[in-house]
């Protein structure tokens, strides 16, 4: 059911797995799933991934470049167009494969990619239906919201000086993606921090507890859902934690009613790991974004 694939992007390989119904009937409508920031296609894709192939779709699930299996000398980079463009050029891979519908194509992301999913699939008329898991919305107020204004302030102290140290041909400083409770890091949050240590598969794994300051610079300035609203709607559902840390769930409620039609939003009384496999709803919303998909791709 499962194949090892590569694609360019930008002159880099992406490297991921494509999953194929057995006995489909072809051409198969198909998606396109990546990870969230800085995670990697190990940490939980693979049970979404199964459950839309039972479903019988094709299921590509890659890595962006710069991280897990994916080429990249800068590890731990994460800037939002170059992730757009691996998402694009992932589209582009699948479109051409054997016996895929072109046709019927839909992009799944969940938190950071569930904001690309937002962003990419509002804009690339390739991508027919989107389901954005825990979705990045506003990604300044979500950083105010984890680190208070003042904390915030002194992150752009910091990109400024890291801008910079950059433009005078420096390297980027390094900040973990997590770290113990009173040290700096990206996701200060304990949800973060239990979700990231307990997933990421042992010695062997491609994660790396690090990006650079930049990264967190363009992150700061990135607006996932500005486009939700001002084209033409695709069918979009919008799978929200209640007790979310770090996507507040008004957030997700004024995208959502910005939305145009068909579309659904469901809310479950969890964190924003709680979709995840081996949290409480994870059957639940991949079964929900099986059924989205299975009735409008």
């Amino acid at each position: 059911m499962r194949s090892d694939i590569s694609f360019q992007s930008a002159g880099l390989t992406c490297r991921g797995w494509l999953y194929r119904p057995e006995g489909g009937a072809e051409p198969l409508p198909a998606i396109v799933m990546s990870h969230g920031f800085s995670a990697v296609k190990e940490q939980g894709l693979p049970s979404f991934a199964e459950r839309f192939c039972a479903a019988g779709f094709a299921v590509l699930v890659f890595d962006y470049r710069f991280l897990g299996a994916s080429d990249g000398d800068e590890r731990g980079r994460i800037i939002p167009q170059e992730q757009h463009d691996d998402l694009r050029a992932a589209i582009g891979y699948l479109s051409t494969q054997p016996g895929i519908d072109p046709g019927r194509i839909g992009l799944w992301g969940t938190s950071y990619s569930g904001g690309h999913a937002l962003f990419v699939g509002t804009l690339d008329p390739r991508v027919k239906v989107i389901v954005a898991q825990v979705p990045a919305l506003s990604v300044a107020r979500s950083l105010i919201g984890m680190v208070g204004p003042d904390g915030f302030a002194a992150y752009l102290a910091g990109f400024a000086d890291d801008f910079a140290s950059r433009n005078a041909g420096a390297a980027s400083n390094r900040i973990p993606i997590i770290a113990p409770a009173g040290e700096p890091c990206v996701f200060p949050a304990p949800q973060a921090l239990d979700w990231f240590a307990n997933s990421t598969g042992g010695p062997d794994s491609t994660w790396v507890n690090h990006t650079n300051i930049e990264s967190i610079a363009r992150m700061a300035e990135y607006l996932p859902a500005a486009f939700v609203g001002l084209t033409d709607p695709k069918p979009l559902l919008m799978l929200a934690a209640e007790q979310d840390g770090i996507i507040p769930i008004e957030q997700v409620q004024e995208v959502f009613a910005r939305a145009g039609e068909p579309k659904d939003l469901e809310i479950y009384p969890c964190g924003h790991f709680g979709l995840y496999p081996g949290q409480p709803f994870h059957a639940q919303a991949a079964d929900r974004a099986a059924e989205w998909f299975g009735k409008h791709l």
